[in-house]
C-alpha cells in the first residue's frame, strides 16, 4: 500500500487493501464490487425463500410458485430419478427431420421446443416507430464465447477453447442411447455445422453498435434470402398471418443463409441441434450431467467448481419470477426516504446536464433545443414497478412433471406470450431490470433510466455516506446512464426513442471527431490478459466521461464538498478481482471496459482531478491538456 502513490495508480490506491483481502468464491468468476452486492442479495433472498418454504406462508401466489419451484430444483433425487429422459425425449423431434422442407414445417415446434435452429424469430420494438413492434429474425450462436474468435489470428485460443468443448460434448453424449459411433459424428458434425456459423455470425463488438441490427425490408425479399424455408409459412404459423415487414438483425449471415440450410447440410445441422440442444439441457437433469454440462462454461470463466444446488434453484426460481422477486425485495429492503433522497439526485443530475448542454461546444442552437428536449421527457424508474406483468400469473406448471418439463413449459408460456405481442401496442412502462438486480441501465427506444433497488446500497449508495461519495458512487453511475441517450449509440434515437437523425450536419461531425478521440483513449492499452478494444467499448466509456462530467460539476455548489471522498468512491465501485480466463473473456465480449481502466481514465480527464491531489506531469495518473476529453 506504501509504494502505492495515488498519483499513479488511483484505483490501486483505493483498493490495494480490498483486493488483497478479496477471495474469489470457487463458484464464481470473480469478486468484489457489484458482484459482492449481487452475493449479499442473494442470501438474503435465499433466506426469504427458505422462510417461506418452512412456514407455508406466502406473500402472493408468484412467490408461492418461485417457491415451489426452488424446492423442486433442490430435490437432486427427484431429478436423478428422471435423468437424461425428458431431454432425449424432447430431441427426438429431430429425427422428423426428413428434408430441408421439414424445418419449416416443424419450425414452430422445435421453436417452443428449445431446440436450436439456424434462424431465430422474435419480436421487438420498432427502433423507427417505437409504438409498434415488428418481426425480428437473428443468426444462430456460435459455440465460442464470441465470433471474433473464428478469425485467423486467434486460431490457437480457438483450437484450445474448442478443446474443451469437444470433451464435454463427448462425456455428455456417452450418456444417451447412441452408439459411440454415432456419438462422435454428431459431436463432429456439429463442430462443422459451428464454423458455417462463426464464418457469418456477427461479433460482439458489430453488436455493440446496436442501431446497425435495425435493418427492415418487405418479408417477400426476406423470404428470398431465406429460399431454403418457406419463411412465410414459418410466420403464418407462429403469429397466424404474414407480417407486411421483417428486420434482418445480421444481414451477412442471412445473405449467405443458403450454406445454413441445404440438402448437404441437413445432417450437419440435425446434430449440431441434438448436441448443442442437449448440451443446453443439462442444467434441468440430474445433477451430474449439471456438473458435466457446466464444466465447458467454467472452464472459459476460470471457476473451480459448479454451484451448489441451493443456489443453482434459487437463482433459476428467481429469474423465472424475476419481476414479483423484484418487487418483494425492493418493498422489504428499499426504504421510502432512501428513494426520496435518490429521486432527488436524479433530476438534479438530469438538470445539471440540461444546463451543461445549453453551453455545450459541439452542439449548435437547434440541436441543443432537441437534445434539452431528451432530457426533458427521460423517464425514470427507481427501485421496483408498482405491480408485476400480467404475464407471471400464467406462469403456472404441474410439480409432478420432470424440473426438465417443467422448464420447457414455463418457456413456451414466455415464448407465446412474446408472439402475442406483434399486433400490440408497445408497452414503455415495463420495467427492464426488476429491484432484485444489482445493475441500472438506459433503454435508448424508451428513453428511459432503469435502476433497481438492489443497487441502492453501499458503496454505490446510502444515507450514511455523505453527499461527495454518493455522487462519487451512484451519481456518476446515474449520470452514466443519462449519457447513453447521447454516447455513439443513444446519439441516433430521438426523445420517443426512435432512430431519427435530429442533429445537423456539421453537429454530427463535431460529436464524431468526439467519439474517435474516445476510441483513441483506450484502444491498444495492453493488460495482462490482452490488449483493449476501444472502438467496441466506446459507449460505455463516452457514459462514464459523461456521468463524471455532470457529477463534478454538481461537486462544484455542492457545501462541504470533498474531491477525494468523490474520487475514492468512483474507483471504490470498480473494485474487483477476477480469474484470468473471465477477464480474457470479457475482452471480447463486454462493452464495458475493464474495472481497473474505469476506474483510472475518466478521471484524467477533468481539471478536478488534477488540483486535487497535485498531479503533475510525471505522474502516471497525468494526461496532456491537449489529450483530454469532455463531451458532455
Amino acid at each position: 500500500m506504501e509504494n502505492i502513490r495515488i498519483q499513479d495508480d488511483l484505483y490501486m490506491f483505493v483498493n490495494q487493501e480490498t483486493l488483497d483481502q478479496l477471495v474469489i468464491p470457487d463458484d464464481k468468476p470473480c469478486a468484489g464490487g457489484f458482484t459482492e452486492l449481487a452475493n449479499g442479495v442473494e442470501k438474503i433472498m435465499m433466506d426469504e425463500f427458505e422462510a417461506m418454504a418452512e412456514s407455508k406462508s406466502y406473500p402472493n401466489d408468484h412467490l408461492k410458485r418461485a417457491c415451489e419451484l426452488y424446492a423442486l430444483v433442490k430435490d437432486a433425487d427427484r431429478k436423478e430419478k428422471h435423468g437424461i429422459a425428458p431431454a432425449l425425449k424432447n430431441l427426438a423431434v429431430l429425427d422428423e427431420i426428413k428434408s430441408v422442407e421439414d424445418v419449416s414445417r416443424l419450425y414452430k415446434t422445435l421453436s417452443l421446443r428449445g431446440i436450436p435452429t439456424p434462424i431465430n424469430i422474435g419480436v421487438e420494438t420498432d427502433m423507427k416507430n417505437t409504438t409498434r413492434h415488428l418481426v425480428y429474425i437473428q443468426g444462430a450462436g456460435v459455440i465460442l464465447p464470441d465470433a471474433s474468435y473464428y478469425k485467423p489470428e486467434m486460431a490457437e485460443q480457438k483450437a484450445q477453447i474448442l478443446g474443451i468443448w469437444t470433451n464435454v460434448a463427448k462425456m455428455v453424449m456417452a450418456k444417451t442411447d447412441l452408439s459411440a459411433e454415432d456419438q462422435e459424428k454428431y459431436v463432429n458434425d456439429a463442430l462443422m455445422y459451428d464454423e458455417i456459423i462463426g464464418g457469418l455470425a456477427k461479433t460482439s463488438e458489430e453488436w455493440s453498435r446496436y442501431v446497425e441490427m435495425y435493418n427492415p425490408m418487405d418479408t417477400d425479399k426476406a423470404a428470398e434470402m431465406l429460399s431454403a424455408l418457406d419463411f412465410p409459412a414459418i410466420l403464418k404459423d407462429l403469429f397466424g398471418h404474414v407480417p407486411a415487414t421483417t428486420v434482418v438483425t445480421e444481414p451477412r449471415y442471412f445473405g449467405d443463409f443458403a450454406k445454413l440450410l441445404n440438402a448437404d447440410s441437413l445432417n450437419l445441422y440435425k446434430h449440431w441441434a441434438y448436441v448443442t440442444g442437449l448440451l443446453d439441457s443439462c442444467s434441468y437433469l440430474s445433477e451430474e450431467l449439471r456438473d458435466l454440462g457446466g464444466m465447458y462454461g467454467r472452464a472459459i470463466m476460470g471457476i473451480a467448481k459448479m454451484q451448489s444446488i441451493e443456489k443453482f434453484a434459487y437463482n433459476l426460481a428467481a429469474g423465472m419470477y424475476s419481476e414479483p422477486v423484484g418487487i418483494y425485495y425492493g418493498e422489504k429492503y428499499f426504504g421510502e426516504e432512501a428513494k426520496k433522497d435518490i429521486t432527488e439526485i436524479v433530476y438534479q443530475i438530469i438538470d445539471t446536464y440540461k444546463k451543461r448542454i445549453k453551453t455545450n461546444e459541439i452542439l449548435g442552437d437547434e440541436t441543443k433545443e432537441k437534445a434539452i428536449l431528451k432530457l426533458s421527457t427521460m423517464g425514470v424508474k427507481m427501485g421496483y414497478p408498482d405491480k408485476p406483468r400480467a404475464i407471471y400469473n400464467e406462469l403456472v406448471f404441474n410439480p409432478d412433471d420432470s424440473l426438465f418439463d417443467i422448464m420447457l413449459s414455463l418457456k413456451k408460456i414466455k415464448a407465446l406470450d412474446l408472439f402475442g405481442k406483434l399486433d400490440k401496442p408497445t408497452e414503455p412502462e415495463n420495467w427492464a431490470m426488476p429491484g432484485h438486480m444489482v445493475n441500472a441501465c438506459y433503454d435508448p427506444f424508451v428513453n428511459d433510466i432503469t435502476f433497481p433497488a438492489a443497487i441502492l446500497q453501499a458503496p454505490f449508495y446510502s444515507l450514511k455516506q455523505t453527499r461527495s461519495e454518493n455522487l462519487g458512487g451512484i451519481g456518476a453511475v446515474i449520470g452514466h446512464e443519462i449519457s447513453h441517450a447521447f454516447d455513439s449509440n443513444g446519439a441516433k434515437c430521438d426523445e420517443k426513442g426512435n432512430i431519427n437523425d435530429w442533429w445537423t450536419a456539421d453537429d454530427f461531425k463535431r460529436f464524431e471527431k468526439k467519439v474517435q478521440q474516445m476510441i483513441e483513449q483506450f484502444d491498444g492499452i495492453e493488460l495482462p490478459w490482452g490488449k483493449v478494444n476501444g472502438a467496441f467499448i466506446v459507449s460505455e466509456n463516452m457514459a462514464d466521461n459523461g456521468g463524471m462530467a455532470v457529477t463534478l460539476d454538481i461537486m462544484s455548489t455542492t457545501a462541504g464538498a470533498s474531491y477525494e471522498e468523490y474520487f475514492s468512491n468512483w474507483a471504490r465501485i470498480w473494485c474487483q478481482k477476477a480469474k484470468p480466463e473471465y477477464s480474457q473473456m470479457l475482452l471480447a465480449v463486454d462493452v464495458h471496459g475493464p474495472c481497473s481502466l474505469r476506474a483510472n481514465i475518466p478521471p484524467r480527464n477533468f481539471k478536478e482531478w488534477y488540483s486535487t491531489f497535485d498531479i503533475k506531469e510525471t505522474d502516471q495518473m497525468y494526461i496532456a491538456p491537449d489529450k483530454r476529453i469532455v463531451i458532455w
